[in-house]
């Protein structure tokens, strides 16, 4: 049910839906900013070359990143008029395209650690198996969740805002889903580096002169940066668990609101579709210095498929 009200108490929620609003609008400008300066390259190395089931992950990423910004923008935005019934279903719009992205990238991740591991069979069902378990788990969690949580709208002195309450176990699911994406993540990352380190002990070994920083170059543009922004992810949302954020009506943990959803959508849409981008972009190079005549070693990840 709507409520309206100009009572002066509300003016403290209004200021942070406000607050709140801001870091969502400065989010989607920096998601079609990325893909805005990626363009050229998105058009020479995704459109322009033979599709595959990557290719497909990449674009699904990139444009329903930019989907779930403008509709998480326009549902805060104090302008904008929002019913109860739209607002549960753009609640569940936004749970459920985090969940398909979620999927898409750890499908990315199994493609790329299956390329490193020399296309093992062991790997493969290894990570498909854990992978599977994981992605079904906080598909479920996302359906319980989208259960318990109910969608209103405020109308508070002439602003519009989107409320949600969350019933039942709703905080205990979220925490739930959190676990198992780090799970995955932390297992992928292990898998990385251990594969990473075996092929920088072969190197050391190898007479082709091939350098370590040609491989620390895949690695850092591929796995470390993508990684790293997990764990600043991570630990905003684990601090965003204490009672003293997760409760508070201060400004500062509006901010630290805005961050967490900041950093945690600029991890996904940003970085995640840049997973695939780099290397093309890497191959690409090779392909450029070996046509123009530079003696270019073969690529230490070979890869057995496209990606």
């Amino acid at each position: 049910m709507t409520v309206v009200s100009d009572d002066p108490t509300w003016w403290p929620v209004i200021e942070s839906y406000s607050l709140c609003s801001y870091f969502l609008v400065a989010t989607c400008t920096v998601v079609i900013y990325d893909w805005a300066l990626s363009l050229r390259k998105e058009y020479e190395l995704i459109w322009g070359q033979r599709w595959s089931l990557v290719t497909i992950l990449y674009l699904g990423v990139r444009f329903l990143g930019m989907s779930y910004t403008v509709i998480y923008m326009l549902e805060s935005l104090p302008s904008v008029s929002v019913t109860d019934k739209v607002s549960n279903i753009l609640y569940s719009a936004l749970t459920w395209i985090t969940v398909v992205v979620n999927a898409m990238l750890g499908i990315i991740i199994i493609t790329r650690l299956h390329v490193m591991y020399q296309q093992s069979r062991k790997i493969l069902v290894f990570l498909i198996v854990i992978f599977l378990v994981i992605t079904g788990s906080c598909g479920v969690i996302a359906a319980i969740g989208s259960k318990y949580t109910v969608g209103q709208e405020l109308i508070l002195s002439g602003s519009h805002q989107c409320s949600y309450t969350y019933e039942g176990i709703s905080g205990l699911l979220d925490a739930l889903a959190w676990v198992c994406y780090t799970v995955w993540e932390v297992l992928t990352l292990c898998l990385a580096i251990r594969i990473a380190i075996q092929h920088f002990r072969a190197l050391r070994r190898s007479p082709t002169g091939w350098t370590i920083r040609d491989s620390l170059t895949v690695m850092i543009k591929t796995h470390v940066v993508y990684f790293a922004s997990f764990v600043a992810v991570s630990c905003f949302q684990l601090g965003y668990l204490s009672p003293g954020i997760m409760y508070s009506s201060s400004v500062g943990s509006d901010v630290y609101a805005g961050m967490l959803e900041f950093v945690s959508i600029a991890q996904m849409f940003v970085l995640g579709p840049r997973l695939i981008l780099s290397v093309r972009d890497f191959n690409a190079k090779l392909v450029t210095d070996s046509d123009a005549g530079i003696d270019m070693p073969s690529m230490i990840f070979q890869e057995g498929g496209r990606v």
